[in-house]
């Protein structure tokens, strides 16, 4: 992988861990990640005339892409409400990698070399055994993992879009922009049917710290569909799930979530795979 994609992975990374965060310590979660949402989309409004326009070929993807987006932030408000941070975010970021591996290799025709498919092996794995350890209350938080499962399979769904389409699109910053601009619409229009009081609320009271997150998501994505064009789709998609090492790392020391051994030999397995990737592909 070359040193510059991976380099984009890491931070983008890092900036989907920073903002989940934000996230997973609001009350009100699925309102929260609207009003990020909607911060971006508006973003993207001013930023579009600068980009050049995606090719008519990736439409289809960047509309597919936006209900995969969206729906994902709706289950991932969820498992934050039935879960920790440092729970949920490992079952839901493992899940992806591996099945974006097996589709790529299998369907997308993407070759993966033995060594590469293990370092995409470890790296996934690491990430799920990390979601092997009990919630704070003691018992298996059957609920958050449902939330967390739907937002992996929803992950690797878009993931794949994404990497497609920022192929065909000729420019990955015309495409993420463009499918800002429409990913924003459905999530703020469930919240207002589901919650529209308190989503009223947070877009009032909570504007300048939303406006503090939706830099760290719109850029994550960002720089996530600009790799898609420089390397392999299922390595991106493994190296990005590194942000649960940062993920452990913020629940631990700024939310205060439980770090056991499990989760720290989990980490460790999760850097070797990261390295793995970084050698040998």
């Amino acid at each position: 992988m070359d040193t510059f994609a991976f380099a984009l992975v890491l931070i983008a990374a890092l900036l989907h861990a920073t903002w989940n965060s934000v996230v997973k310590a609001q009350p009100a979660r699925l309102p929260f990640i609207a009003l990020l949402a909607s911060i971006a989309s508006v973003g993207s409004v001013f930023a579009i005339p600068f980009v050049p326009v995606p090719s008519p070929a990736a439409w289809p993807y960047i509309a597919t892409s936006a209900i995969l987006i969206s729906s994902h932030w709706l289950f991932l408000a969820q498992a934050y409400r039935h879960g920790d941070l440092s729970h949920v975010y490992p079952i839901a970021r493992g899940v992806a990698p591996l099945l974006v591996a097996v589709f790529s290799a299998t369907v997308v025709g993407e070759a993966l070399t033995g060594q590469g498919f293990l370092a995409v092996m470890i790296s996934g794995l690491g990430i799920m055994s990390l979601a092997l350890t009990k919630g704070v209350n003691g018992i298996w938080e059957k609920r958050a993992v449902f939330f967390a499962l739907g937002t992996g399979c929803l992950i690797a769904a878009y993931t794949i879009v994404d990497g497609l389409g920022a192929r065909l699109a000729g420019t990955p910053h015309g495409y993420i922009l463009w499918l800002f601009l429409f990913a924003g619409i459905p999530v703020t229009l469930v919240a207002l049917c589901m919650e529209r009081d308190e989503t009223l609320r947070v877009f009032r009271q909570d504007w300048k710290l939303g406006l503090a997150g939706a830099f760290p998501m719109l850029a994550n994505y960002w720089l996530v569909v600009w790799a898609f064009t420089l390397a392999p789709i299922a390595f991106v998609a493994a190296l990005r799930e590194t942000g649960i090492v940062f993920a452990v790392l913020i629940g631990t020391f700024i939310l205060k979530e439980k770090l056991n051994l499990a989760r720290v030999v989990a980490t460790i397995a999760t850097l070797i795979g990261v390295v793995m990737i970084k050698i040998h592909v």
